[in-house]
């Protein structure tokens, strides 16, 4: 039973990465300016990425019999860079806050790697979270190119 209990440890861990990940986004979005659209854009992309990663990382946990964990607190194994991102936002300019939101998908795609290591995940759940860390790769890759051209 010890296997069910890292299991479900370790998708929870992605669940609360993934709520960071929310909102780490939405308050990157309330600091743009009227200018910065192109940004609002992609930053709710990440939003409802995000939260379509939530939900099919919860229905997993569910069929396991596990409980869900909620928050965005630091609770689990996994470090969660996105809660000291959020804090660097305010007053930010445009290049600060790609920079954060970076280091967030730095977080995340740590998180993502530490949960491979998990030895007792299903095949399907391995399926899955490596579909996840390709999909946040891309937004980590897609949001560094556009912090370089500045």
């Amino acid at each position: 039973m010890d296997y069910l209990k890292n299991q479900i440890e370790t998708l929870n861990d992605l669940v609360l990465i993934n709520n960071d990940r929310v909102e780490g986004y939405q308050k990157a979005i309330e600091e743009l300016k009227t200018e910065d659209a192109d940004l609002r854009f992609i930053f709710q992309e990440r939003v409802n990425q995000s939260k379509s990663f939530h939900s099919e990382l919860v229905n997993v946990i569910a069929r396991t019999g596990g409980e869900i964990e909620e928050g965005t607190k630091l609770s689990g194994k996994i470090y969660r860079a996105w809660m000291d991102v959020k804090a660097f936002f305010s007053g930010a300019d445009r290049k600060a806050i790609l920079d954060n939101c970076e280091d967030g998908e730095d977080a995340a795609l740590r998180a993502y790697n530490e949960a491979l290591e998990c030895e007792d995940l299903t095949p399907e759940q391995r399926t899955i979270i490596i579909r996840q860390q390709a999909e946040i790769k891309t937004s980590h890759d897609k949001i560094k190119a556009m912090r370089d051209l500045l």
